[in-house]
């Protein structure tokens, strides 16, 4: 992280890249980091939950660990930096802030590949909680506003931590297809933050032009 914060001063970029390290799947982390941000930034306006992974857990064989490990990364966490991101809002009366989730193509549908159902359970569980967001966001009679982004094949380290045991195969994921970048998903989540106050985009399914599933 420190790394890209460098790459992006050297590059020019706007604005500032604040490096700050999280275990996500552990509550305590997230509450200090949080307590971090308002103590050196006053708080969050924009909350964008990107962090999730894929263990290889079969429904009927799978370790018990690997699936605890997605629903506290992938639900519990999206879920307290939500929580956390609307009360710095509110108690900041921030009425235009914006809470994006990044979802997956696997909380649409369930493909038939053992390894992933587990995964495609816990982004079941991120399509359902943004769509609740925005009924509370709504009820709370606030502004802000709630997306998911629901990506197919992304060219990231995702393969190569759903298939550790086999970094080949993992490489074979992106090379079979040309595959989203980071960049179409940040283009994706500028054109969600330029969407006008009165329009709230609710999710944006994106796949590769050449992906099957």
């Amino acid at each position: 992280q420190a790394k890209l914060a460098a790459e992006c001063q050297s590059a020019g970029y706007p604005g500032t890249l604040i490096p700050y390290k999280c275990d996500l799947s552990n509550e305590e982390e997230i509450l200090s980091m949080f307590s971090a941000i308002k103590t050196l930034h006053q708080g969050v306006d924009v909350c964008i939950n990107n962090a999730g992974l894929a263990r290889p857990e079969p429904l009927l064989s799978g370790k018990t660990e690997g699936w605890r490990t997605m629903i506290d990364v992938n639900v519990m966490a999206v879920s307290i930096c939500t929580r956390e991101a609307y009360q710095s809002m509110k108690e900041r009366n921030i009425d235009d802030g914006h809470i994006i989730n990044i979802n997956s193509m696997n909380g649409h549908s369930v493909v038939p590949q053992s390894v992933v159902h587990f995964y495609s359970a816990t982004k079941y569980a991120v399509t359902a909680l943004t769509e609740g967001l925005r009924q509370e966001l709504r009820e709370a009679k606030t502004h802000i506003r709630a997306t998911c982004i629901s990506p197919g094949l992304v060219e990231t380290g995702f393969a190569f931590k759903l298939h550790d045991n086999d970094p080949e195969r993992a490489a074979a994921t992106y090379e079979s297809i040309r595959c989203l970048k980071a960049e179409d998903m940040a283009n994706a989540v500028i054109y969600v933050l330029s969407a006008p106050p009165h329009v709230q985009i609710g999710d944006i399914q994106m796949r590769p032009t050449e992906q099957i599933s």
